[in-house]
């Protein structure tokens, strides 16, 4: 299975019987599908299954459709205009005008209300009805899967993006793991040394003891656990990206994990080498977690 990003647009166009139909429909991240349409008027019968085609091929993203249908110069509808409804509207107009001083109404401020213009229905028979729906939801499918497609493509190009981030991560591991600072006789002399110092500045104080508790602190001090961590997570996170599909919550809990990984990492260390490498591990971490958020 493939990777799919959250972000892209297509457009699929159709005629049926005279009628131009035309798609829009775009995508951005969002946690689950999410989908708004915008239909014109007498098309709103349309929205369940326009709903249902992007549930069936989308598993997250906020989706704007948009349709548009026109109709070819001979067979455009005759718009009816209300003369009557709109005589009484111009009437009370201008008695408005003449009573309070307010503006005149204009042409199209009148046409524009409710009930003065309408525009008869254009496919009146249930058949002809279907027929037009079919052909509009034909078109959406198109939409759709060059959607998809678009989709997919930039999917494989954050899967690149996302493999060359982990590789870092791995790397910085790796160099965190083979840093001399970590060499058991050099944490030796190091914890001797700090010893030492605390002896000859407080002679009173029980050796025993004082060993006990720098044994103690190199313990805690010990980063193995952290690296083991992170070489897991790189595993699976190069395992997700191999596998494809709707991974992306996935991804983005393994870059969580990594996170905390580099924070402990940073807080354990006690060498300027290896907290260096904790910080350029958090700033990847943080480029790898944003990039997760376009993937499906």
């Amino acid at each position: 299975m493939t990777l799919q990003s959250m972000t892209g647009f297509a457009r699929s166009v159709a005629d049926h019987q005279g009628a131009a139909i035309a798609w829009e429909v775009k995508s951005v991240n969002g946690k689950s599908v999410e989908l708004r349409l915008r239909l014109p008027s007498g098309f709103e019968r349309l929205e369940p299954t326009a709903r249902q085609a992007v549930q069936r091929r989308f598993s997250r993203g906020s989706f704007q459709a948009t349709l548009t249908v026109g109709r070819a110069g001979g067979l455009q509808p005759q718009p009816v205009v209300n003369e009557a409804f709109l005589k009484d509207i111009a009437g009370l107009a201008q008695r408005l005008q003449e009573g309070f001083g307010v503006a005149p109404a204009s042409a199209d401020g009148l046409l524009a209300l409710r009930g003065v213009l309408d525009v008869p229905e254009q496919f009146e028979s249930e058949e002809a009805k279907a027929a037009l729906d079919a052909a509009l939801m034909g078109a959406l499918e198109a939409a759709l899967a060059d959607l998809e497609a678009a989709r997919r493509h930039e999917g494989d190009a954050l899967r690149l993006l996302l493999l060359g981030h982990v590789d870092t991560i791995e790397a910085l591991t790796l160099r965190a793991e083979a840093d001399p600072s970590r060499e058991p006789a050099v944490i030796r002399q190091r914890l001797a040394e700090q010893v030492r110092m605390l002896m000859d500045a407080a002679a009173g104080l029980d050796e025993s003891r004082l060993h006990a508790e720098a044994a103690f602190l190199a313990t805690k001090a010990d980063i193995r656990e952290e690296i083991d961590r992170l070489k897991t997570h790189v595993a699976s996170a190069r395992s997700l990206l191999g596998s494809g599909g709707v991974v992306g919550r996935k991804l983005d809990f393994l870059a969580q994990e990594f996170n905390r990984e580099s924070n402990t990492l940073c807080s354990k260390s006690n060498a300027a080498a290896v907290t260096a490498i904790g910080l350029e591990l958090k700033a990847v971490v943080d480029q790898f977690r944003e990039q997760i958020q376009n993937l499906e």
